[in-house]
């Protein structure tokens, strides 16, 4: 996709008969993206913790009488017990999985929380969550002809470091510093399982995108944000198009990154864009790999 051709979700190809789980699909991009895709024929599992607005938010998508259909499941990343029954429920519930849609995310909290597991919220929700949602779930994923994950990332994955030594902030805590952490962990993680992907010959492909600046309900923590979004951000619907178009774009590519064309990756149609250098550090991408498989329990096969 170039940046004349600037697409939109009206250029979504049919999706009748896919199966797409979308976390966090209750409210800003998670919600946009569970729409167009139900509004295009896919089967929707919204996947949430807060079942209350996630049916509100169904209702709402169904009433206006999709060409596909929406189905509540409860998922909370931030506990992996919840993790595991949601993957063991939805393998009971349904025979394939063209799109797992990791979009779920906690952004900048005021202070440090934990997960039910006792990880750092942000680093547990964002990356270990869908890490270990991802592993329960890629045999479906791995039967299912030209299936796709897609993560959601930030551009603030630029100004991510991982602190091997300090990955929960348990010594030094910043929650900026652990967000930007967790979306680098988030490409890191896109990239190092489209690697194993590729290495196994699977048809699966992973790939990542980012929404520029979007105002949305993750940044309710933030009173710079709930200052500037009305002046600056984008809407949700306009920045959910790099996910739908990681998602289903004809052109896109194993391991490729989805952001706006606007200045910066602020705000824009949605492009192939280069990821920031740290986020293709194998040997970073190997050992997040592994520290992950051992906090969550979750071991990652590929295939063969």
């Amino acid at each position: 996709m170039t940046k004349s051709e600037k697409w939109t979700a009206d250029q979504m190809p049919d999706q009748t008969g896919r199966v797409a789980i979308v976390t966090g699909a209750n409210s800003g991009i998670g919600y946009e993206t569970a729409h167009q895709l139900a509004r295009h024929g896919a089967t929707v599992i919204m996947a949430c913790r807060n079942q209350k607005k996630a049916a509100t938010a169904a209702a709402a998508i169904e009433q206006e009488g999709p060409a596909g259909s929406v189905e509540v499941m409860t998922l909370d990343l931030a506990d992996l017990t919840s993790v595991r029954a949601f993957a063991q429920a939805f393998r009971q519930r349904h025979d394939r999985l063209d799109l797992l849609i990791n979009n779920a995310g906690v952004m900048m909290p005021p202070e440090r929380w934990e997960t039910a597991d006792g990880f750092e919220i942000q680093f547990g929700v964002n990356h270990l969550g869908h890490f270990a949602l991802t592993g329960l779930l890629l045999d479906p994923l791995l039967e299912t002809p030209a299936s796709r994950v897609v993560t959601v990332s930030s551009s603030m994955a630029r100004f991510g470091e991982m602190n091997f030594d300090d990955l929960q902030g348990e010594r030094s805590y910043s929650s900026r510093g652990a967000y930007s952490q967790s979306k680098l962990a988030n490409l890191l993680f896109t990239f190092e399982l489209q690697r194993r992907l590729a290495a196994a010959g699977a048809e699966t492909i992973a790939v990542a995108s980012h929404p520029g600046y979007t105002a949305t309900d993750l940044q309710r923590h933030s009173r710079l944000f709930r200052v500037l979004n009305p002046l600056v951000a984008q809407k949700p619907e306009k920045g959910a198009l790099p996910t739908l178009y990681a998602a289903v774009g004809e052109d896109v590519i194993g391991g490729g990154y989805y952001g706006p064309d606007g200045f910066q990756e602020m705000r824009g149609h949605p492009v192939k864009v280069t990821p920031p250098a740290s986020a293709r550090d194998e040997a970073a991408a190997a050992r997040l790999w592994a520290v992950s498989e051992a906090l969550t329990g979750v071991e990652i096969e590929s295939g063969d």
